[in-house]
């Protein structure tokens, strides 16, 4: 009997947790998975929200027990498994049903697979989701790529289910087919940004200022309730706090320094680089999680160089602790506008037309960026429509107040050998931005002495050539 609104396949932690959400607004969703124990466990665990899940046992009886033109979300590990899924899917679905995957894609994936599809009848959606398992359970943010008439079948689920902002739904339409698994990757850009900033800025008082992690959490708490309030900075509290039952000392203080990552931080950067738009605090963070995985070789190298780490040399704590609060805001600022530009630059690149305010305001909440920042970003680009984010009033006036903070907090980290490559490349991509004449002409001078590339000269048009063969004597 067809009567499910939806299904999902794939009952790992993601999958049966969206499953469970769905379920808890009152939509019946079949489910499969293809280890049928892992199924019951889901149905075991789901209490009254059972008599809204309709297990199947096969792809064909899970095609049979939604309505049409029937939405089936993947949730299952991004590349060739989900071309498998759909392989098996396509040959039992029926015109206009639509295959959704919900996993973390490449956008260029996405496109591929829209292509293969577009004379099948069949429709599909590239569906970013940000919010780990919690989100996907309770509220997550929600990026749709795709046909629109497909997001309108699946709006009142999916709106549903997603996390609210003052009564707003954190789930939107983002453009055709990659655009909402791009929207995701820049979110998760912009994520490595923020956490790389993030652990800089700890390093500079847990190395700097010899703070222990409880005090440090102190400091993350008190900024969470301002204008740094986000769920990056309010977790950063809560994980500085948690002693290790073991080891008899902070959690942290027992981690090793090794950060890993999935692919969307990389993603995110080499798509900046194609496009042509600066994303360096972003292209930073990637860069320091691989210097992270490089601890062999870092251990070794502090042995050979023997550099002692110096201490800050501050003269007020609490004004430091200040300037340092300015500088992550100022950080984040350019990061956020690094990869709102990159959204911008993809938009117009692959006509997707991406609301870049409404990509704003559904991540107020659900996400994992999600911050009282964002607020502000919305309500740029709700006057504005586009154009880099430093050029907003709003943000104009926050980088003429903190620049100088992280300035200050980038040359101190300098002189004691504190390395904040995010921090660092937020500040020169602020530089290099406000600059009406940089150092380029230089750069075109050269090329056209070695490789006769042309430059263009102030107040004249066309192509010319310096006279180089006079000084190669």
């Amino acid at each position: 009997m067809s009567n499910a609104e939806i299904g999902v396949i794939g009952m790992a932690v993601m999958g049966s947790n969206l499953a469970l959400n769905i379920a808890e607004k009152g939509f019946k969703v079949a489910i499969w998975n293809r280890n049928d124990k892992v199924m019951e466990e889901v149905l075991r665990h789901a209490g009254p929200l059972a008599k809204n899940l309709v297990p199947c046992k096969t792809y064909d009886e899970l095609v049979a027990a939604i309505r049409p033109p029937r939405p089936i979300i993947m949730m299952i590990k991004a590349g060739s498994p989900v071309d498998d899924v759909i392989h098996h899917l396509t040959p039992l679905l029926q015109k206009d049903d639509i295959m959704i995957d919900g996993g973390n894609a490449n956008f260029h994936d996405t496109m591929r697979r829209f292509e293969a599809l577009k004379d099948s009848g069949l429709t599909y959606i590239g569906m970013g989701v940000s919010g780990g398992e919690e989100g996907a359970r309770h509220g997550p943010s929600i990026m749709v790529g795709g046909k629109e008439s497909s997001w309108h079948r699946v709006e009142k689920v999916l709106t549903a289910i997603s996390a609210k902002y003052k009564g707003e739904p954190c789930a939107a339409y983002m453009g055709p087919n990659g655009a909402g698994h791009f929207v995701k990757t820049i979110h998760n850009g912009i994520e490595y940004g923020d956490m790389q900033m993030i652990s800089e800025v700890y390093g500079l008082m847990r190395d700097g200022l010899g703070l222990k992690a409880a005090e440090i959490a102190k400091v993350f708490g008190d900024w969470d309730k301002g204008r740094l309030n986000s769920y990056l900075v309010e977790i950063t509290h809560k994980v500085l706090s948690v002693v290790d039952a073991k080891a008899k000392k902070p959690l942290v203080d027992v981690i090793v320094d090794k950060a890993g990552q999935k692919g969307t931080g990389k993603w995110a950067a080499i798509e900046a680089q194609n496009l042509a738009v600066n994303a360096s605090a972003i292209e930073a963070a990637v860069d320091a999680r691989i210097m992270s995985s490089m601890k062999d070789e870092r251990l070794k190298a502090e042995k050979a160089y023997k550099i002692p780490r110096k201490k800050l040399s501050v003269k007020s704590r609490a004004t430091f602790l200040k300037q340092l609060e300015g500088a992550l805001y100022a950080g984040k600022i350019a990061a956020y506008a690094q990869g709102f530009a990159v959204l911008e630059a993809a938009s117009a690149q692959y006509e997707w037309n991406i609301p870049l305010g409404t990509a704003a305001a559904i991540w107020r909440n659900g996400c994992i960026i999600r911050s009282q920042f964002l607020g502000e970003i919305t309500k740029a680009f709700a006057k504005s429509k586009g154009g880099n984010l430093l050029m907003t009033p709003f943000f104009i006036n926050s980088m003429k107040k903190d620049h100088t903070s992280l300035r200050a907090i980038v040359a101190l980290a300098a002189q004691v050998g504190a390395p904040v490559p995010a921090l660092s490349n937020a500040l020169s991509y602020f530089d290099g931005y406000r600059q009406g004449r940089g150092t380029a002409n230089l750069i075109q001078a050269q090329r056209d002495f070695f490789g006769a590339h042309g430059f263009e000269r102030i107040g004249e048009e066309g192509a010319f050539h310096g006279p180089w063969s006079n000084s190669n004597g």
